[in-house]
Order: C-alpha cells, then structure tokens, then sequence
C-alpha cells in the first residue's frame, strides 16, 4: 500500500517501531467485547454501511487511514488526534494530509453508534473500531471478510515529528519498501498483498507525474510503464499539475477490491514506481504473478497480511486507554 500522500488507500502513502508482533498477538483476541459489548461488530458494520451508500471514496479512505495508523506509532488511532495550538498532531503532517476526511468520519460515527448503546459505552477503543471498520469497507467493496483481532487501546501521543520516515514514497524501489515493512514485522509478501489496495481510491496526478513527463533525460516517460497507458496518463495530467485532478489507481475495476491490480502490474500500469517495482524486480515478481491468476491465493494472502498489521505497536495497560471522543485526549 505505498502511497505517501497521494492516493486514498491500503493502502496510499505506507528508525521503527521496536515492538514486534508476537508481543502483541497474545493481547488482542476475537470477541474481546463479548461480554461487555456484544453486539459491537455489527453496531460498527451498519454504521459503516451507512457511510458506504453516501460515498464510495468510503472504502479507500479508511483503508488507507488505518494503514497511516499503523505504520506511524502503531495502531492506536493516533491519527485521528486533532492538532491543538500547542501540538501539531499526525493528522497534519505533511504525508498525512490527503487523508480523505470521508476515512475519519466513517470511524467518528461508528464511535457515537457504538457510545449510544449504554453497556457499550466508553467501552470499545477507537482503535478497535478503525480495524473493524477497515474490514468491513474491504468487504463492501468486494474484497475478502475476516475475523477482526480486537482489544487495543487508544494511543496517548500524536505528533507530526513521529510520521517522520514512517511512511512508503511512491517513489520507493523493492529494497526500501521491504526495509519499512520488515521493520514493522512484515514479509515482503505482505507487502506485496498490501500493495493491493491500490486497486481502490485515486491518486493525484503530482505525485507520478515524474513517470509521464520527466523520467531522464533521454525518456521523458518511464520505460517500465505502459506507453499508451502513459498518453491517458498525460492526456488527464496536465504538464502543468493540477492538484485538483485525481486518477483512479486502478484503471480497470476502481471500484473493486480484488486481484486486478497485479494484473495491472504485468501489463506496465502501475501507477507509482513503488507498484510498478513489484513486477519489474525479478524478487517479487512470482507472487504478482500467482496472484494474477489467483483471486483466493490473492485473498488469503491478504487476509494474513492485514491481520498481521493490526498486530502492529498495539496498546495495552497504562500504555493507552480508551478514548471518549477518537479526535481528542481525554
């Protein structure tokens, strides 16, 4: 899902953090709300709903919000912190500040949802809901479901300083990619899986537009992207960008979670050099191609993957604690 700040995604924009994930995979578990909480999964899932019939940009927008979450001090909803006028929060910082406003509303509501039913209230972290809200979108979407792992807590620190290098750059090759993602407890298939939600949300144009108009000197145009994808490119970015003008990640099926982006890839249309790199290096170009031809093996490997990031830097005991509004401190 690497995007810095342009698209809204897995999954875009993706010196870390220490914890790894067998330290955390004991504290959370399935229906950590049972007995408090009960009916919290489906609370979350038609408020989520609800959001998704006023807008797609729904889908990508908290897809991509929890990935920022997670990669930038582990996910503890830190990202949702609003700046104060003596903090400049993570929600400002420069990488973050394409997060489309539709990924932060879906887990607003889905919180007073939740805080309306009075066992529920003050219960569930916003954390938790930003995961369960996460797979919920991926499933409206068409995507694979999955059992949500649940029982972080809300994180007591945000800062744009802590965003510093935490996040993926379009421009990022194989080796920097895995770097940031192993150092988070990722495999590079992981990465790859995640890669896949750019196959929803768009892109804008500034953040490729090296690729089309002025990749080197002697090729204006990135060799290893599709040349008559390029002039589409070139005919919706003006030379001159726009930064009003947003492209779909995925030309084919924007609107659906599946495995079209790798096929994407084998036919030179990744968007950003970050994407394209997955089929171009020989390292990582078997699993592009697996999973072209395998929406399941595609699927499983997701399903692992964003497991497995929820896992990441999670908060526990005095650690966190559970916000009463997901936006502010307590």
């Amino acid at each position: 899902m690497p995007s810095s700040s342009g698209p809204l995604l897995i999954l875009s924009s993706l010196c870390f953090l220490s914890l790894s994930v067998p330290s955390t995979t004991a504290q959370l578990r399935l229906n950590y709300y049972a007995n408090v909480c009960p009916n919290v999964e489906s609370i979350v899932r038609n408020a989520v709903t609800m959001k998704f019939r006023q807008t797609f940009v729904t889908v990508p927008a908290t897809l991509r919000l929890f990935f920022h979450d997670c990669f930038v001090q582990g996910c503890d909803a830190s990202v949702i912190v609003a700046s104060t006028p003596s903090n400049t929060a993570e929600k400002d910082h420069p990488d973050n500040l394409s997060l489309a406003g539709d990924g932060f509303d879906t887990v607003i509501k889905a919180k007073v949802a939740v805080d309306a039913i009075p066992s529920c209230k003050n219960k569930v972290s916003c954390a938790d809901i930003l995961a369960m809200a996460t797979r919920d979108v991926i499933a409206l979407a068409g995507g694979p479901s999955y059992a949500v792992e649940l029982g972080r807590l809300d994180g007591l620190s945000s800062t744009a300083a802590s965003v510093n290098g935490k996040l993926p750059k379009p421009t990022f090759n194989l080796d920097q990619l895995n770097t940031l993602f192993t150092a988070n407890g990722l495999t590079q298939s992981d990465m790859i899986a995640l890669s896949a939600a750019h196959t929803v949300g768009f892109s804008h144009c500034g953040k490729f537009a090296n690729r089309i108009y002025n990749f080197s000197r002697f090729n204006p145009v990135d060799p290893t992207l599709n040349q008559m994808y390029a002039k589409q490119l070139q005919g919706m970015c003006p030379r001159v960008v726009d930064p009003r003008i947003a492209i779909n990640m995925d030309p084919n099926t924007p609107n659906t979670f599946d495995n079209m982006y790798y096929k994407n890839l084998q036919q030179g249309k990744g968007l950003f050099t970050s994407d394209q790199v997955l089929f171009t290096d020989p390292r990582s170009r078997p699993t592009v191609n697996v999973w072209a031809s395998s929406s399941p093996a595609f699927q499983n490997a997701f399903i692992t993957a964003i497991t497995k990031l929820g896992r990441v830097g999670v908060k526990t005991g005095a650690r966190g604690n559970i916000r009463r509004d997901c936006g502010a401190f307590n």
